[in-house]
């Protein structure tokens, strides 16, 4: 199989949409290609972030095809998951297909499988498809929560390459880094609050809601602990901290999306049930963004080349 450098930011894309509901390819390839100039170290379209949930397979893969055609070196890490393992082993073959270079899956939602159902969902795609896969754990929208211990198992496997934590539990994730230091397997902040503290612990990296806004803050955050330089990295945490916590005053993508369209990075539009932000903290959004927009994007000695 071949390998995929896990370590850095990687922006959870949004999905843009028209009024009419239809995916906006041309703001998707824009934003693919801003966000690779603004020095991110990979891709990761159809998540949770890009309302996976409301488009067709069809539109998940034309969403992977059109990033994949975007982009100019950086790595593609498209969600491919699904509650159900037969469609999960469809998108993660469809995606790979469609160019992807590794995929994202988050564990199975709503129906709760034990331990063992959430080995062998994973197993079952690693064997099937051959690029580096991401296991995502994600307990606040499936209503399971995936332990070291398994995430520890799912390491052994050669196509496993790493575990998205977005449980807010540091102590678990710790754990998990504990149990796969003699694996070749990356673990990625899924929460931006939290990405300096997994880092500290032995994180490698971050999937990440304000990288879509924020790139370069947040790349320089991330490289900057990397590198050791956690000084730096502290100030940065806490100058990126009332944006990240207003990203998710809502349901996400709501927030970010409004966020986007402040900064003009195309428009806010949502597909149902999800709804626009409110005036209020669309206004509390315009203020945060003012503040940062009025300090340096990367303050002096930015993030490793």
């Amino acid at each position: 199989m071949t390998t995929i450098d896990l370590r850095g930011v990687f922006p959870a894309m949004t999905t843009p949409f028209h009024e009419d509901g239809s995916i906006d390819f041309e703001q998707l390839q824009s934003d693919t290609r801003r966000l690779e100039e603004a020095g991110v170290d990979g891709l990761v379209p159809v998540g949770s972030t890009g309302e996976s949930a409301t488009l067709t397979h069809d539109e998940h893969v034309e969403v992977v095809e059109a990033v994949v055609e975007a982009v100019e070196d950086v790595p593609v890490i498209a969600g491919s998951g699904s509650n159900s393992t037969r469609e999960a082993l469809e998108l993660s073959r469809r995606s790979a297909d469609a160019g992807a270079d590794a995929l994202l899956l988050i564990s199975p939602y709503y129906n709760k499988p034990e331990q063992s159902g959430l080995v062998e969902h994973y197993r079952t795609i690693a064997d099937e498809v051959d690029v580096p896969q991401i296991v995502y754990n994600v307990p606040g929208r499936t209503g399971s929560n995936i332990l070291p211990e398994t995430a520890a198992t799912l390491a052994e496997h050669p196509n496993i390459a790493g575990y998205k934590a977005a449980s807010g539990d540091l102590g678990q994730i710790s754990q998990v880094v504990e149990y796969t230091r003699d694996e070749e397997f990356a673990v990625l902040s899924g929460d931006d609050g939290l990405t300096l503290p997994v880092l500290s612990v032995g994180g490698v990296g971050t999937i990440s809601v304000v990288a879509n806004v924020e790139p370069a803050r947040t790349g320089a955050l991330v490289h900057s602990a990397l590198q050791g330089d956690y000084e730096r990295a502290r100030e940065l945490h806490h100058e990126l901290g009332p944006l990240c916590r207003h990203l998710f005053c809502e349901t996400n993508p709501i927030p970010v999306k409004e966020a986007m369209e402040i900064r003009g990075y195309g428009p806010a539009d949502l597909r149902p049930p999800l709804t626009r932000l409110t005036e209020e903290n669309t206004a509390e959004m315009r203020r945060l963004l003012d503040e940062l927009a009025a300090e340096p994007a990367v303050p002096d000695g930015g993030a490793d080349e």
